[in-house]
């Protein structure tokens, strides 16, 4: 069978189209898979290192503040139609299945004229344009959140959850390895900054300003800055010599991370919130507002509305994040209700479900 995967852009798409990748092959041995994704964007790069091919269109998204702009972008867009027809009917796919992100817009359309079912991937609690487009056309939508017959026909809509990377699974067994490898102590609580793959700046900005509270009181901080932000708060960091603190940029070792995380802060973007599902982990989101459509503030409130996690506004995040972090913290009741709540919402094995999918819309095509 042939399949062909297409989105990126961002971490949250790239990890879960691989994860769905791995299950199909899990599944179906002899599987050829291809990628294709958007020239420049991070999935050139991380999907070759998953060990899968791309290919790469030259589709990029729409500026929406300089319109003069859109000219070369929808150049672009004709030039990736081509490519992806090109792409289709050389490759000639089973399936193929759309996770959003610009690249599967000209994919997953070029797929359907050529007769090939498609199945969409939505991560988030509000839809993405590209996935709103394709819909008509997709025999089956995988979505993680409840109530998307708001964006998509309800008949095709199967809840299966946001597939996550496989090593953060039964990461409780690794806290003793954990510990050392941070330099920490069993005895204190530790607290968890992740502001995705980039960094966010206004994370970053206010623990910045609340290290001198934060290094007092006995607590343990793994901080993540991203590439961006890791020399000032390395420099930041400097004036608190001290044992509980680790500066990095990027965490090699997430499963480790969250082994020992007591309460984790972050953004709200898909792949993070169903992690800490599966993990059960006491968090505070902070939404970027960066983002199209505002997703991450409606997938933060999908949490929040069930007790399940404390959402802090970007706008707000200056004044309330460090006060909020050290108030939670020392409040086991208040985190043992949210780590309960957040488990409420796990959906287990997403990438198994979603391959299940794959293989039945194949096996009907075949029929006809």
């Amino acid at each position: 069978m042939k399949y062909i995967i297409s989105g990126g852009g961002t971490g949250g798409h790239i990890f879960p189209a691989i994860s769905i990748a791995n299950a199909i092959k899990k599944q179906d041995k002899q599987a050829d898979i291809l990628f294709v994704g958007a020239i420049g964007r991070m999935e050139m790069e991380r999907v070759p290192q998953a060990g899968y091919p791309i290919e790469g269109l030259p589709v990029r998204g729409f500026d929406r503040k300089n319109l003069l702009k859109n000219v070369s972008v929808i150049i672009d867009l004709l030039k990736s139609t081509r490519k992806a027809k090109k792409i289709i009917k050389n490759f000639a796919p089973d399936i193929a299945i759309g996770v959003g992100g610009y690249a599967s817009a000209p994919t997953l359309k070029a797929a359907s004229g050529y007769g090939v079912p498609t199945l969409l991937q939505e991560q988030n609690s509000y839809a993405g344009v590209t996935n709103k487009l394709l819909a008509s056309k997709a025999s089956k939508i995988c979505v993680a959140y409840e109530g998307m017959e708001k964006f998509f026909p309800a008949e095709k809509i199967i809840l299966t959850g946001n597939p996550v990377r496989q090593d953060l699974f039964d990461v409780a067994a690794k806290a003793k390895e954990a510990y050392e490898y941070f330099g920490f102590s069993p005895a204190r609580k530790t607290i968890l900054i992740v502001g995705g793959s980039l960094g966010a700046r206004t994370i970053n900005l206010s623990i910045k300003d609340g290290l001198n509270i934060l290094t007092k009181k006995d607590v343990q901080i793994i901080w993540q800055t991203g590439k961006l932000y890791a020399a000032d708060a390395r420099a930041a960091a400097s004036a608190y010599q001290t044992e509980k603190l680790v500066v990095t940029d990027f965490v090699s070792r997430m499963d480790y991370a969250y082994s020992i995380a007591d309460l984790v802060i972050s953004r709200a973007g898909a792949s993070s919130i169903s992690e800490l599902c599966l993990l059960a982990k006491p968090v505070i989101l902070v939404p970027s507002p960066n983002v199209a459509e505002d997703h991450q503030t409606k997938n933060a409130l999908a949490l929040v509305n069930k007790d399940a996690a404390i959402m802090i506004r970007d706008l707000d995040a200056a004044s309330e994040l460090v006060p909020k972090t050290l108030e939670l913290i020392s409040d086991n009741p208040a985190l043992e209700r949210l780590s309960k709540n957040i488990l409420q919402l796990a959906l287990p094995n997403s990438a198994d479900r979603i391959a299940e999918e794959v293989f039945k819309i194949i096996k009907k095509s075949n029929k006809h």
